[in-house]
């Protein structure tokens, strides 16, 4: 928990957040100066302050947790290479498609993408669309260049082109909801130069920022410009992973049974302004799905 300490010199007052945390059995105490006021964007303060102080614990726990990754994988043979990953992409097109309103149940995904059996009673458009995630996760894991606005509008017209042919790799010109949600996407004009921006921040920190607060800030970013009719969230998630795997850390799924705390950090992070909301939640994500390569 941050606490705010005051400390006397004199006749003045000074302001300290102070937040102290255990690393490798030590009590580590951060402390950051606020000056003689309390500043009144406080909570974002604190926010932008406890990811600074989390990353000196988390980044080496995230680190490990590539290590022990790396180790793993190196020692497994081709075949059980293309199984892991093959039951990743099935969870993972399951649990993308579920949370943006898919029917299909995880075995029915399961039985569609490994053995072409499609299911019965079930919308042709959720069939399609979970056949075309899954050839969209494979031509990411293959893609060796970097991400760019026409890769991310090549993967959404093959999302929709045999669903929504309409709307399939277009930009949107109209203005959008998020039903349920208290934020609002931007309007239809400024959507592009703010494509625009996001590109240019992804190049300038794609090098200088830690690969997993970059994943959480490309997820976070992307789907805030909500670029598209539909399809937003799906996109991120894979960009999202395009920028773990091509960094060598494991990827990750947000699970639909996991949706609400995922959901709340987005709103909450959108309407605060305030991103540190969403890596935080992500960097606890991240570490209690990967918890077993600490154990190792």
């Amino acid at each position: 928990m941050v606490n705010i300490r005051e400390r006397k010199y004199g006749n003045k007052t000074y302001y300290y957040l102070v937040h102290s945390f255990r690393l490798n059995g030590t009590v580590v105490k951060k402390e950051k100066y606020l000056g003689s006021r309390i500043p009144k964007n406080l909570e974002a303060v604190k926010s932008d302050f406890l990811t600074q102080v989390y990353a000196q614990k988390w980044y080496f726990l995230l680190d490990k947790i590539k290590a022990a990754y790396k180790r793993d994988i190196g020692s497994a043979t081709i075949s059980e290479k293309e199984k892991e990953i093959e039951g990743f992409m099935i969870k993972f097109t399951y649990d993308s498609q579920k949370i943006e309103g898919s029917t299909l149940t995880l075995k029915e995904t399961a039985n569609l993408l490994q053995h072409g059996v499609t299911p019965s009673n079930k919308p042709t458009r959720d069939v399609k669309e979970a056949e075309a995630h899954s050839a969209i996760f494979y031509n990411m894991l293959k893609f060796r260049k970097d991400l760019t606005l026409q890769l991310i509008l090549e993967w959404h017209h093959a999302l929709f082109e045999h669903t929504k042919s309409d709307i399939a790799g277009k930009i949107r010109a109209r203005q959008v909801w998020i039903y349920g949600s208290k934020f609002t996407p931007p309007s239809p004009v400024e959507v592009m130069p703010l494509l625009n921006q996001f590109f240019s921040w992804y190049n300038k920190n794609k090098t200088k920022m830690h690969p997993v607060e970059l994943a959480a800030l490309v997820h976070l970013r992307f789907v805030t410009v909500h670029p598209f009719v539909d399809g937003n969230g799906r996109l991120s998630r894979l960009i999202m992973n395009f920028v773990l795997n091509r960094n060598g850390y494991p990827m990750l799924n947000i699970s639909y049974k996991n949706r609400t705390g995922y959901y709340n950090a987005l709103e909450r992070a959108q309407v605060k302004g305030i991103d540190s909301i969403f890596v935080l939640w992500f960097f606890r994500r991240y570490i209690k799905e990967y918890n077993r390569y600490l154990r190792k």
